[in-house]
């Protein structure tokens, strides 16, 4: 079939696939952009397979004014970089011998067998640049029935790389539509003790794009059934908790976020927090957004009224405020569309915490030396300068200093 992509036609794709496609060699588009023009979504990336070897793409990249860097010249994959666009360029192989990731692989020019030796049928559909899809596993009839199947045995594919177990429930998560793949969730199911060879940070890496498919639910839900989220986790999901933070998210108009989703999947206590950071190597960053959710979550309720939230936003910022609010709501009683934690959940949007306007300036004038009574006046008169609602005014800020200094 023939394709009918507009981007295929344009700069700075264009003058790249006719730089590769001359003198014996061709290039195709292959994979994720491919498959997702198909289904009509936005491309992405742009990964191109060709027969030409790596040395040869870098002399051909570089005569047609364009930037070649060997990123993984081992494995025939180079860089091109044109306009600081880069688009990875790698020669077709075929597995010479498998064992894990590491397989012994050689270069060749047999496009059927390039396609054999990756994942999904979906994944393994190439674009000519005269628009002509070639399909050698089957996969335009899986994504017309948005199914997510292993290339030939399941059980070998996932034996290649154990992360495509959770890379087959990510894929059906974004892509597919009903059940699993029979096959592919049997073979998931007798390798799951593969999943702990992985490195920690390529199941972080996969697990975090799963958790914001559109249909994460009910993937999770088959893991969960199997055994083997649980043992991703390393703790006890909680389904209902992630299902309503997803629709908290949509409806108060806040973008989907992955650590959110993690600590309402598998985060009851500050201890959980501490055992996913460890689990899955999260950054620090990360580690601070799941404890920040952790703390003290089951005090947040709409019943704490407007003064205390926003005193709850400026004490530990509205980022923070924003994930432990979605969480206590995820775990509640009152349904996705409850107005009332809405506008808890979205007070950040409407309300910013000012900045503590006394410094020790305000205190060193009225004759308070500098020294720990110094420190010690700046608290009190910031704890009295929220309990006062964060007022501004010149006069309103005079009186709490006079009060900090037991006037």
């Amino acid at each position: 079939m023939k394709l009918d992509a507009a981007w295929l036609r344009e700069a700075p794709l264009a003058p790249l696939l006719a730089a590769l496609n001359r003198d014996g060699e061709e290039a195709r588009v292959v994979g994720g952009a491919v498959r997702n023009t198909l289904l009509k979504l936005p491309h992405g990336d742009i990964d191109i397979a060709t027969t030409a070897v790596p040395q040869e793409v870098l002399r051909r990249a570089e005569a047609a004014g364009f930037k070649g860097v060997p990123t993984g010249i081992d494995h025939g994959t180079v860089t091109v970089v044109i306009g600081g666009r880069p688009f990875e360029v790698t020669t077709l192989r075929e597995d010479v011998e498998t064992f894990g990731r590491h397989a012994t692989v050689k270069f060749g020019r047999d496009w059927k067998r390039d396609a054999e030796r990756r994942d999904f049928t979906m994944n393994a559909l190439f674009l000519s640049a005269d628009g002509m899809v070639h399909d050698f596993v089957g996969g335009l009839g899986d994504l017309e029935k948005r199914h997510v199947r292993f290339i030939g045995e399941a059980a070998t594919r996932i034996a290649e790389d154990y992360l495509r177990i959770l890379r087959f429930f990510r894929f059906h998560a974004h892509y597919g539509e009903g059940a699993p793949d029979a096959e592919g969730l049997r073979a998931a199911i007798s390798a799951r003790a593969g999943l702990d060879q992985l490195s920690r940070e390529r199941v972080r890496m996969e697990l975090l794009k799963l958790l914001l498919a559109p249909r994460a639910v009910p993937a999770l839900a088959v893991m969960a059934e199997t055994g083997l989220l649980g043992s991703v986790l390393g703790g006890v999901p909680r389904l209902a908790s992630f299902a309503n933070m997803a629709k908290a998210e949509v409806v108060s108009g806040l973008t989907p976020d992955a650590i959110r989703r993690l600590g309402a999947l598998n985060v009851w206590v500050t201890e959980d927090a501490e055992r996913l950071g460890q689990r899955l190597r999260l950054s620090n960053a990360e580690r601070e957004a799941l404890a920040a959710m952790s703390d003290n979550w089951w005090r947040v309720s709409p019943a704490m009224g407007e003064a205390a939230a926003r005193e709850l936003i400026y004490r530990i910022g509205a980022e923070h405020f924003t994930g432990r609010t979605l969480l206590a709501w995820s775990r509640a009683e009152a349904g996705a569309h409850d107005d009332a934690w809405r506008d808890l959940a979205t007070l950040p949007q409407r309300w910013s915490a000012p900045t503590f306007p006394l410094r020790a300036a305000d205190f060193l004038a009225r004759g308070l030396e500098k020294g720990p009574g110094l420190g010690a006046a700046l608290a009190r008169s910031e704890e009295t300068w929220i309990a006062a609602g964060f007022p501004m005014g010149r006069k309103a800020l005079d009186e709490i200093v006079n009060q900090a200094l037991g006037g």
